[in-house]
């Protein structure tokens, strides 16, 4: 480390070795325990060698503490990450260099605390200090504290550079899009590994926690535990959850119409309605050359009226331990499609037991509340529910969505074979998740294939154009 001079043939290392020096301690930490003693001696030496301050080394201090003791540090951490304008071009000078160093220390700092999260079981305290410390990679890269956890790039604004030879901080701005999941799954890691009724109990902490399937997850898995100020902060956050999934989902639903042009009813006559191109074809007859003008001896006008006959939906959703990205998914599609016209939304949850939710079907947020996740896996005694509400089975659509690990696998699979005989559209969904990932039972996927109604991937976008194109 020691073995290239300063340019001012000093003896002391030069800036390009101080950065080094940081960037293997932030290595070291991560990856390599052995060689960590001796690169945090190192570092503290080029830390206290360039007027930061020793706590900036400390692991178990959070990025706040550090700005509290030092509130100049403040400033620094600001934008760390965003690339300069003038970064490209020419190599930087020894002044420049210096103010790697420094910038190395800091960005080291931020990673640290954010990507090296501790062990074992996680206290209230330390989720609190990692959403600060998130907060402050957030800010150095450019975004808002929470903006990246929420989904959203941030709009840094400035065109990502490449950090080339000349071994500048790296430029995290380009991967901001990759970041903000990669934050969320650790935020979602540790507050599986905490004290969730702890955090509840607190508003304050409670409002820091970022919404995500594994969070809802755990919260509906403990809503019958919770009481008082903690149950109300999880129904909070399980409302905002549905509220964000709800937006995102009705984007796409958003533009079916319902029901076909019945033909049979007679337009009504008034102006909106007039077809105006059909009219002047057919009465082109009328044309008189001599006076350049055109007699129209018919009106026509358009068919507006729809059939009235509603579509029933009937969704059917296993809510065993497995499938809780799907439950909470489908209870919110089945919402969005109950808010259409003329069509007729049932819904039904089971495990061993079967739950007919058809009542809550508009409020996906109280339907959420009223499953009980986990269990076992009996299809029978949903399909005891399913089966008498197929009333008109050619006007009906039966949506089932499970990983089809029955252990009445004959029975069940013969009813649903009924159903598609029947008439009515039978659509067995694999799981209906965001990254489409699906496991299925082979039995019942091959059955299904050779049937005629292949199992959906699990996409829930690819659900949503089945049952558009069977409500349109």
């Amino acid at each position: 480390m020691t073995g290239q001079q300063s340019p001012e043939g000093t003896g002391e290392p030069s800036h390009d070795n101080r950065r080094q020096v940081m960037y293997w301690r932030l290595l070291a930490r991560l990856f390599d325990h052995e060689e960590q003693a001796s690169l945090e001696s190192a570092s503290l030496a080029v830390v206290e060698d360039i007027g930061l301050p020793a706590k900036l080394l400390d692991p178990q201090a959070s990025v706040d503490s550090v700005v509290q003791r030092h509130p100049e540090l403040a400033a620094d951490f600001e934008g760390l990450m965003v690339p300069a304008a003038d970064e490209e071009g020419e190599d930087a000078g020894p002044r420049d260099r210096a103010a790697e160093v420094r910038r190395a220390a800091l960005v080291s700092k931020v990673l640290l605390n954010v990507f090296h999260t501790p062990p074992g079981t996680v206290t209230a305290g330390q989720l609190s200090r990692w959403q600060s410390d998130a907060g402050w990679l957030e800010r150095a890269l450019g975004c808002k504290p929470g903006e990246l956890r929420g989904g959203r790039a941030g709009g840094t604004g400035a065109a990502p550079t490449g950090t080339g030879g000349g071994g500048r901080a790296p430029d995290l701005s380009r991967l901001i899009p990759g970041i903000g999941p990669e934050l969320g799954s650790i935020e979602a890691g540790l507050v599986k590994r905490m004290r969730l009724r702890e955090v509840l109990a607190d508003p304050q902490l409670a409002a820091q926690l970022t919404p995500s399937m594994s969070l809802i997850e755990q919260l509906l898995r403990d809503k019958d535990n919770l009481s008082g100020v903690a149950l109300a902060n999880a129904k909070a956050l399980i409302r905002r959850f549905v509220d964000e999934v709800a937006e995102v989902l009705r984007t796409q639903v958003e533009k079916s119409t319902v029901g076909a042009l019945d033909r049979s009813v007679p337009p009504k006559r008034v102006f909106r309605n007039l077809d105006l191109d059909r009219t002047i074809w057919k009465n082109l007859t009328n044309w008189s050359p001599e006076e350049e003008r055109l007699y129209v001896d018919r009106l026509f006008y358009r068919h507006t009226a729809r059939r009235t006959t509603p579509q029933r939906l009937i969704v059917v959703v296993d809510q065993s331990g497995s499938m809780v990205d799907s439950m909470v998914n489908c209870t919110i599609l089945a919402s969005i499609f109950a808010g259409l016209p003329k069509v007729d939304v049932h819904l039904i949850a089971y495990d061993t037991q079967a739950l007919d939710l058809t009542p809550w079907v508009h409020d996906p947020f109280e339907t959420l509340l009223r499953t009980n996740l986990g269990g076992g896996t009996d299809g029978t005694v949903a399909m005891a529910l399913a089966q008498p509400k197929i009333a008109e089975p050619r006007n009906t659509v039966v949506v089932w969505i499970s990983d089809f690990y029955e252990w009445q696998t004959e029975p069940l699979f013969e009813s649903m074979a009924a159903i598609h005989r029947s008439g009515a559209k039978f659509i067995p969904v694999g799981s209906v998740t965001s990254s489409g990932r699906a496991s299925v039972n082979p039995w019942f996927r091959e059955r299904f294939k050779d049937q005629g109604t292949p199992v959906l991937s699990g996409h829930i976008r690819k659900l949503v154009h089945e049952l558009k194109t069977f409500l349109t």
